[in-house]
């Protein structure tokens, strides 16, 4: 993407009723006056409200919405030239139960309170292989304790990747936390239980995966469903 073009979609995301756009000092700061308040503040309802991390052009959290108009989306991301596209399509399509928010993934204990959010998906997040690069997975130690604050109890983290080392490290960690996943699976387009959600929301890079003939897996859990 040129640089005019991000320009572009910089400013017009400043118009846009459905982004959101804190400074880190003003989140670090606690003046977020969201925090605790989505329910009652933005979305006027008392709906679940389930968050995508690493939203990238916001193809999931935008099909999410449509097939659940009765549940509330927050798209996250630190790039704003990128959920450009799923805020605009969301202000064409006239989706009120979705918004973006420009912030980093660490940072949410300053965006959400404890309990507030129902729904975790992380929709093909770069896996970060090197090993010098783990802190950087958003399946990792600290970031699993992130997201247990702000889930409620029955809260469920949803994994959704190509990356066959990603799957099986989120299994390691589960494993060494006494969690039974949910829903385990390698290859989820041949799987018959597959969800809804998983199997009829396609991105752009992963139909280019699927026409590489490469597995997509999937991988749910709650912190409290423990194993045995």
């Amino acid at each position: 993407m040129g640089s005019k073009n991000k320009l572009k979609r910089f400013i017009e995301n400043e118009g846009f009723p459905n982004v959101i756009q804190p400074t880190r000092k003003h989140l670090i700061s606690n003046l977020f006056n969201l925090k605790g308040k989505w329910n009652s503040s933005y979305f006027k309802n008392n709906n679940p409200i389930i968050i995508e991390l690493g939203c990238g052009k916001g193809e999931y959290t935008v099909n999410l919405a449509k097939l659940n108009p009765n549940k509330n989306y927050i798209g996250i991301d630190i790039k704003g030239a990128r959920f450009w596209r799923g805020a605009k399509t969301a202000i064409d399509e006239k989706l009120e139960n979705v918004v973006f928010l420009r912030t980093q993934i660490e940072l949410l204990e300053y965006v959400f309170k404890n309990d507030e959010i129902h729904e975790i998906w992380l929709t093909f997040p770069d896996p970060q292989i090197k090993f010098q690069r783990r802190k950087h997975r958003l399946i990792n130690s600290f970031f699993l304790e992130l997201y247990k604050k702000i889930l409620n109890k029955n809260g469920v983290i949803h994994l959704k990747t190509d990356s066959e080392f990603l799957h099986g490290y989120t299994l390691g960690l589960l494993e060494k936390l006494n969690i039974k996943p949910l829903f385990s699976n390698h290859d989820i387009y041949k799987n018959n239980n597959a969800p809804n959600e998983v199997i009829n929301i396609n991105t752009h890079y992963e139909k280019l995966f699927l026409k590489e003939g490469k597995n997509i897996s999937y991988l749910s859990f709650n912190f409290n469903h423990k194993d045995g």
